[in-house]
């Protein structure tokens, strides 16, 4: 069995891999993420899935890493990670009662023979119309601040996190649930196999 390295800090992505019997480890990569490149959307998780993977590639000679990137866009807009509370309102004031769409990029390398796979997948994500009372306990909760593992209270893209309490702002998801978690389980597993790695 290929050694297999997950390159994130996420939660979420580890609890992931776990829930589908994959056997890695954790190297969170260290490559810093700028959303506010030039890029396209799609391009830019592409490219920052890409930057995380062969971050940590020397570490791990003969292995198989996998690195992930995920952003919402909105009218063309790139929704991060909010860095305040009131950033966090003012994102989940402009997503609610419209659709966004959730742009996951996630790579697979192959640090023995250089190969890599990059692929991106959408989904679209409608919210209901919120109250601000209803966004202000939402951020009081806490929920859109946990989990990062450097300690940083704010990491969650689009200040919401459909796993948890988020689910009750979103009134409509089409494509895939795990994408807005931050990684396709379906199309990452189908992309695994082609580096001889059989989930099922």
């Amino acid at each position: 069995m290929r050694r297999i390295v997950l390159a994130s800090a996420s939660p979420r992505r580890k609890e992931l891999l776990t829930q589908i019997h994959l056997t890695f480890e954790v190297e969170p990569s260290k490559y810093a993420e700028n959303v506010k490149t030039k890029l396209a959307p799609e391009a830019l998780v592409r490219f920052l899935s890409r930057e995380k993977a062969k971050a940590i590639a020397p570490k791990y000679p003969d292995s198989l890493i996998i690195a992930a990137d995920t952003i919402g866009v909105i009218h063309g807009q790139v929704i991060g990670k909010p860095e305040t509370p009131e950033a966090a309102r003012r994102m989940l004031c402009l997503l609610s009662g419209k659709t966004h769409v959730v742009i996951t990029g996630f790579t697979i390398l192959d640090t023995g023979s250089g190969r890599m796979l990059t692929r991106t997948v959408k989904t679209a994500v409608t919210f209901r119309k919120l109250t601000l009372s209803e966004i202000d306990a939402y951020i009081s909760s806490g929920e859109p601040f946990r989990e990062n593992l450097q300690g940083e209270p704010l990491d969650k893209a689009g200040a919401y996190a459909i796993q948890g309490r988020g689910a009750v702002l979103v009134k409509e998801l089409k494509g895939d649930y795990y994408n807005v978690m931050g990684l396709p389980l379906s199309a990452l597993t189908v992309a695994l196999k082609k580096f001889g790695v059989d989930v099922l």
